[in-house]
């Protein structure tokens, strides 16, 4: 399709909610820092008080994961993973539209000595990585520091792949679609970093059962035949905001061996346990409002069901 076609395309009704959404966080990615921050958080508080849906699949998810916090504590966290998901919709403007020299003196970078070890072998790098709330933004501020490619899953509304692509490509040397295979071995034969998040519920094709925070949880075998590829290392990155809200902490961990172990399911834990370990640094930071639990034996959605649409006790 011709850019001019694709223009006159994106003019149509269909596609006006998605300019104005985009136009209004364009123009409030104008704002000071701590602005955004703030609004950010503000929102968060809005979405808990008005998407119930989202509200009863993250209450479900933390009662599940966090047992040991009482009712209120868990309901802290709800509302806490709302204001980081609001917060986090201004990150991802950040990461796309904001000046790269306002974000690089707010991030630090531990455990390089990891990736680099890794990097020596030639064979190129797996990065892991999971959805936290920070997820866009975490990626233009690794890639202060290395180049990365990224895979990710294309988006059903056309205008909105276009502009995540456009914001994308602003730091990752190339987005890869999850499918695109021979890209992904293209780019680890040349020895690239290719940031992978395996952590969302894809069904049951292709995935087996794995512990992700002590319950069974849908888990991909991609990742095991990835590695196998080329036979490239895999470490975990994980990334925050500090608590002040003063900046940002990625931490990339030792790589993880032995991987593949030769048992799927045992590949699985281990991913699921490295995404665990990272998430636990600020648990409020990960998007909880995601049916990481979607796929049951006892059916689609089983832990999510009972008062998702009725009214709330709490």
């Amino acid at each position: 399709m011709s850019h001019d076609r694709t223009a006159k395309h994106f003019i149509s009704p269909r596609f006006w909610p998605v300019w104005l959404g985009f136009g209004i966080l364009w123009m409030l990615n104008r704002l000071p820092w701590r602005w955004q921050i703030r609004l950010g958080r503000i929102l968060g508080r809005g979405l808990y008080l008005l998407n119930g849906k989202r509200r009863h699949v993250t209450r479900t998810n933390i009662r599940l994961c966090f047992p040991e916090l009482s009712d209120t504590e868990q309901e802290q966290m709800v509302k806490a993973v709302f204001a980081n998901n609001g917060i986090g919709i201004f990150e991802t403007a950040m990461a796309w539209w904001t000046p790269r020299k306002c974000l690089r003196n707010h991030v630090t970078l531990k455990g390089r000595e990891h990736l680099d070890a890794a990097l020596q072998q030639k064979n190129g790098v797996i990065l892991l990585g999971a959805h936290f709330s920070t997820l866009d933004l975490g990626g233009l501020l690794f890639s202060e520091f290395y180049p990365v490619d990224a895979m990710y899953r294309r988006h059903n509304n056309p205008l909105m792949e276009q502009i995540i692509t456009r914001g994308r490509n602003r730091f990752f040397d190339m987005t890869i679609e999850r499918s695109d295979i021979r890209s992904v071995i293209k780019g680890l034969r040349q020895n690239h970093i290719i940031w992978y998040a395996p952590d969302q519920d894809f069904g049951s094709k292709q995935s087996v059962y794995a512990p992700f925070f002590g319950i069974p949880a849908a888990t991909i075998t991609a990742t095991t035949r990835m590695v196998k590829l080329n036979k490239s290392p895999i470490l975990m990155l994980a990334q925050h905001r500090l608590p002040d809200d003063s900046g940002y902490e990625l931490e990339l961990f030792p790589v993880i061996t032995p991987f593949p172990t030769g048992d799927e399911a045992a590949d699985a834990a281990r991913i699921n346990a490295e995404i665990e370990r990272a998430i636990r640094k600020d648990p409020a930071q990960y998007m909880w409002v995601h049916r990481r639990f979607k796929t049951h034996p006892k059916g689609k959605g089983y832990l999510y069901r009972s008062s998702a649409d009725q009214p709330e006790s709490r």
